[in-house]
């Protein structure tokens, strides 16, 4: 559904992202990983149309994003923010339902989408009726993934939607966003600094390094043959470390 050609974006003249191509397998998994300012997320928010990019051109469907199509575009997808972003004043439903109540949708259509959405994610429905800070990590990352899916979106875009979860929340929640993104079947693009996280759930693995694409390949194709020594060493570091041995105790 979308690709970048030659994209480039620069802060105070220091280039954040690009030039870079890159095209989202349709209907597939994008992962995007590399170190902390290598452009994940300025790459993401391109990716939405929430920056424009200073050189370049996103493609929809084969077909040049034109500023005048941004706000169509982004009915067109889902965004799920670093730790959901949700609303504090409003209620889950609430914040969930808020853009198709903007739209203009009925309140039995809102209702019934909440119904299929909330059972889609494994969310208790009387858990909609709390407010975010009365639910833990994992209702609040369903919550937002429901807000992000609200419009049946053909693009989803997660920006570390595990990110703030402990290892044992985190594990499981990977499962299911495994499992339901299987069931969606559109276009995913993903930021994760798990490199783990990454190969479970991406197609597409896409390495970035000061702001440009080191290898963009199949998960299995990344760990057997790294692009350049850059990627390499980032594969090694993410690798779990052996525990040393522990000594042996003299037997009395």
């Amino acid at each position: 559904m979308l690709t970048l050609r030659g994209v480039c974006k620069s802060y105070d003249a220091e280039i954040a992202v690009g030039p870079l191509d890159l095209r989202l397998l349709p209907r597939g998994r994008t992962l995007l990983v590399g170190p902390s300012g290598s452009g994940k997320s300025t790459l993401l928010r391109l990716c939405a149309g929430l920056i424009a990019p200073d050189a370049g051109e996103l493609l929809v469907a084969g077909e040049p994003l034109r500023r005048t199509e941004l706000t169509d575009f982004r009915r067109r997808l889902g965004y799920v923010i670093q730790e959901g972003g949700l609303f504090p004043h409003l209620r889950a439903a609430r914040n969930v339902t808020l853009v198709a109540r903007e739209l203009g949708w009925s309140a039995a259509r809102r209702r019934e989408r909440l119904s299929e959405l909330a059972e889609l994610v494994q969310l208790p429905p009387a858990l909609l009726e709390r407010y975010p800070h009365e639910l833990s990590g994992g209702q609040r990352q369903r919550v937002a993934l429901m807000r992000a899916l609200m419009l049946g979106p053909e693009l989803l875009l997660l920006d570390e939607p595990l990110g703030a979860l402990d290892p044992l929340t985190r594990r499981r929640l990977q499962d299911e966003l495994l499992s339901l993104l299987e069931q969606l079947r559109c276009t995913v693009l993903m930021v994760t600094h798990d490199l783990g996280e990454a190969l479970y759930l991406g197609e597409q693995l896409v390495v970035l390094h000061q702001g440009r694409i080191a290898q963009a390949d199949t998960p299995a194709a990344v760990l057997a043959d790294p692009a350049e020594g850059f990627v390499a060493d980032f594969v090694a570091a993410a690798l779990p470390r052996q525990l040393p041995a522990s000594p042996v105790s003299p037997v009395s």
